[in-house]
């Protein structure tokens, strides 16, 4: 509770006059205290009345040869001074706040604006759709680059592909030349009793080429397909259906396991004079070099001797996971190669027990029926199965043609046939024997 200042000035006065003092001391001494907080040099003080705990502190008020005794409220005036103090500062430092922020408003608002309102929001959504057409040029321009690129890798594989074409075209005509030539030439002065010898043909790119310079036994040659590539041995077939055969595949006895990995058919493995798989990047090379025909020859062991052939066979390159590509149908034998929708081998690629390229999407195919093939989802046809010498029960992972003769009537449990003899052999589509 506040008390009057001037009721305290009366306790003095009433003080005085118990003391002694006259009525004109009292007035003179109130009218001084009145006067005192204009004069400079006042000589009463306020103090505190010495020692005490905490700030229930009693103030005394001395004057000149007076000193009067003044309630502890006093001394809340000093605590309740200092929190206004503090509070004002406060106060000084919020509005110097306010003025920044006001300054940075208007720093990045509208000229004449204080960016907020109806203009604020008018200018982030201008800010927003510039963005956002920024971002959408910045999409067109990607997917126009990707155009771009994917044009330039195209012209680059064409002009690739037209330089290789047109190497090989040169490269052919100047073989046919040279091979043409089989001792036509002059004889030299004073040698005409010596007879000349045939000129050595240059490229051999397959055994057709034997065939057509007067190799007629069935053994082993030296072809090139591509002269970018090393040479290699193959074996020719140069009696079935008029000769010329490039042998692919041979299955005779048994003598070689077929159950192997990705690098072993991709080198090829066997003996070419008796069972063997002549390699997937050989093949690769003997159809692009030339336009080639399939045949398959099989016989089972009651004697019977089927075949299938395709106008057309060609087998990628490594990149592309040697996918076959077979022509159309025909023979004795059946198309097992394309057998259904559902079992279809032609496009697709190949798999071994350790690389899964098949359609079947709950697991390896070469790794279930032990071998590699041209797997679809899974088989209808396998030429390179476990060889059986007799009938078999379990897994049909012998060597397989899903159109031969009574092949379809065996039981799911019961016994299946394999094959004696199995060849693959491939020609030039053009080759007239």
């Amino acid at each position: 509770m506040r008390l009057p200042g001037w009721y305290w000035l009366s306790s003095v006065v009433a003080v005085l006059a118990a003391c002694g003092a006259g009525a004109e001391q009292a007035h003179n001494l109130t009218e001084e205290l009145r006067d005192a907080s204009a004069q400079a040099a006042c000589p009463a003080r306020l103090e505190g009345r010495g020692k005490c705990e905490g700030s229930q502190c009693g103030f005394q008020l001395t004057l000149p040869t007076l000193t009067l005794q003044l309630p502890q409220q006093l001394g809340n005036m000093e605590q309740v001074l200092k929190e206004v103090r503090a509070l004002k500062e406060a106060v000084d430092s919020l509005k110097k706040s306010c003025q920044d922020c006001k300054l940075q408003a208007d720093d990045h608002g509208d000229p004449g604006g204080d960016g907020a309102g109806p203009a604020g929001d008018n200018r982030v959504q201008e800010l927003e759709s510039q963005v956002n057409k920024l971002s959408s040029e910045l999409k067109d321009a990607k997917d126009e680059l990707q155009g771009l690129q994917g044009r330039l890798e195209t012209l680059h594989l064409v002009n690739m592909n037209n330089m290789e074409h047109y190497v090989d075209d040169k490269v052919a005509n100047l073989t046919f030349v040279v091979n043409s030539l089989d001792g036509k030439c002059s004889k030299c002065p004073g040698q005409e009793s010596t007879q000349s010898q045939p000129v050595q043909h240059l490229i051999y790119k397959d055994c057709s080429d034997y065939y057509m310079i007067g190799k007629r036994s069935s053994e082993t040659y030296r072809v090139t397909p591509d002269h970018r590539n090393s040479s290699f041995l193959v074996y020719c077939d140069m009696e079935t259906m008029g000769g010329g055969w490039t042998v692919l595949q041979a299955r005779l006895d048994g003598s070689t396991n077929f159950t192997r990995y990705w690098k072993d058919y991709k080198a090829g493995f066997g003996n070419l004079e008796r069972e063997f798989w002549l390699g997937n990047d050989k093949i690769h090379l003997l159809t692009k070099s030339k336009e080639m025909i399939l045949r398959i020859d099989l016989e089972d062991f009651k004697g019977l001797k089927l075949y299938a052939l395709y106008d057309e066979f060609y087998v990628a390159n490594e990149f592309l996971k040697y996918r076959l590509h077979i022509g159309n149908y025909n023979g004795t034998a059946g198309d097992a190669l394309r057998f259904s929708k559902y079992y279809n081998h032609d496009l697709k690629f190949f798999t071994t027990p350790d690389r899964d390229n098949d359609r079947y999407p709950y697991g390896n195919c070469g790794l279930y029926y032990s071998s590699g093939w041209w797997f679809d989802a899974c088989l209808s046809a396998n030429l390179n199965g476990k060889y059986y010498h007799q009938k078999y029960r379990g897994v049909r992972n012998g060597i397989f043609w899903g159109t031969w003769p009574g092949i379809s009537q065996a039981q799911p449990g019961g016994y299946k046939s394999s094959f004696r003899q199995a060849k693959m052999m491939i020609r030039p589509k053009n080759f007239k024997p």
